[in-house]
């Protein structure tokens, strides 16, 4: 292994690359407070990341027209399984390796659109939380009356390797069904570290718990030391608390091919290519008609220094907008304020949440994420801008 160390890291940073190595394996916290070589930064904010749930429209969209509870379960779990290559292995693969994202500052902003043969699809993601870092998001499509939020926050530690706990939730909720799924978030580590290529591998296992009555399992294994595939995965669904009674079996790669069986004939029903699924762009206002708190406006003088090379500037425009952040904060708890989100609200009750977190013991977690995130429609009535005219979701009911 030794001859490999750093193999795929430039030979101007390969010393700066096994400090930083060293230095995460000594580290006591959350990782996510190191600073990084600069090759190893990411130019995109964790605040984008929301926008890898819906990359295939149609596919999000399907389960809505799906007259059978069942296969309309099989068919989310179809699509949650299409993101996952989105979510976890895009950017190694566009850009040779896994890369550090930046850190949200609160209040940070993503909004985009995906149109396409599915009609329009709308995103708004929001960091609702500095300390711990929580990023809360928004996606529907009002012309299939399909609608995800959630929110999440990613605790990091060091053993052997990064380990990344996921911590939060997702909620899709169906209108023509009045129906929600509960979608729990995988873990993951980091794989490729000595050889200067880092890549996501993820372990363990997730849920989707149905209202009507249906859980799907998914189980995560990498690459072992003697045998198997990277990115392996395995998935049942069934009615809930019958779990040997399988009504579909999903099996593959989460980065390539993968097939959905049924679960009594073992014959093929669908399968999955994510090298001919084509995804759809994400359209977003350009730069000079973003808001100052907007993602890409925000963070652009930092990402063209990363594009560049240049750490010293990187650092420098990076200080300039933490310092501005610690001023607000300090200027929040002088007055007895807190920081007012522009989208989502803290929720005082979840009942939906609880009932189908309960079926598959999901805790709520509230205590690391700082709180229950919701999207907050009076919110988004009242946010709408000369920016962005058309971030103006459906009103619906909460539950």
């Amino acid at each position: 292994m030794a001859e490999k160390e750093g193999s795929a890291v430039p030979p101007q940073a390969k010393g700066s690359w096994s400090s930083f190595l060293k230095s995460i394996a000594s580290f006591n916290g959350d990782l996510s407070t190191m600073t990084a070589p600069a090759f190893i930064l990411s130019t995109k904010s964790l605040t984008e990341f929301s926008s890898y749930w819906t990359e295939h429209p149609s596919v999000f969209v399907a389960p809505a027209a799906e007259k059978d509870p069942a296969k309309r379960a099989m068919l989310v779990l179809k699509w949650f399984i299409s993101t996952l290559k989105q979510q976890y292995a895009s950017r190694s693969e566009k850009l040779g390796s896994e890369k550090k994202p930046l850190n949200p500052f609160l209040g940070e902003l993503f909004l985009g659109k995906w149109e396409d043969q599915a009609g329009t699809t709308q995103l708004v993601s929001e960091q609702v939380s500095h300390h711990p870092p929580v990023t809360a998001y928004c996606i529907w499509n009002a012309d299939h009356g399909v609608r995800l939020q959630g929110y999440n926050a990613q605790k990091a530690s060091f053993k052997t390797t990064i380990n990344v706990k996921q911590v939060g939730h997702a909620l899709l909720h169906l209108d023509a069904w009045d129906e929600d799924y509960l979608i729990t978030l995988p873990s993951l580590h980091i794989e490729g570290l000595i050889t200067g290529s880092p890549y996501v591998e993820l372990n363990g296992n997730t849920f989707i718990q149905s209202s009507s009555g249906y859980t799907a399992r998914i189980d995560y294994s990498g690459k072992g030391w003697v045998s198997g595939k990277k990115n392996t995965f395995s998935a049942i669904l069934y009615p809930e608390g019958k779990e040997k009674d399988v009504i579909y079996k999903v099996d593959g790669q989460w980065t390539d091919t993968w097939q959905i069986k049924d679960g009594k004939t073992k014959a093929v029903v669908d399968t999955f290519d994510p090298k001919v699924t084509k995804t759809t762009p994400l359209t977003v206002a350009p730069i000079e008609e973003q808001d100052h708190f907007e993602t890409r406006r925000a963070w652009k003088k930092v990402a063209d220094a990363i594009n560049k090379g240049d750490l010293d500037t990187t650092s420098a425009e990076k200080t300039i907008i933490e310092t501005r952040q610690r001023e607000m904060r300090k200027t929040e708890k002088e007055a007895g304020k807190e920081w007012e989100r522009k989208f989502f609200t803290r929720a005082d009750k979840f009942p939906l949440f609880q009932s189908l977190a309960s079926k598959i013991n999901e805790p709520v977690n509230d205590s690391q994420t700082n709180g229950v995130w919701e999207f907050d429609q009076q919110k988004a009535s009242a946010a709408k801008s000369p920016f962005h005219p058309d971030v103006n979701p459906p009103i619906y009911e909460r539950k």
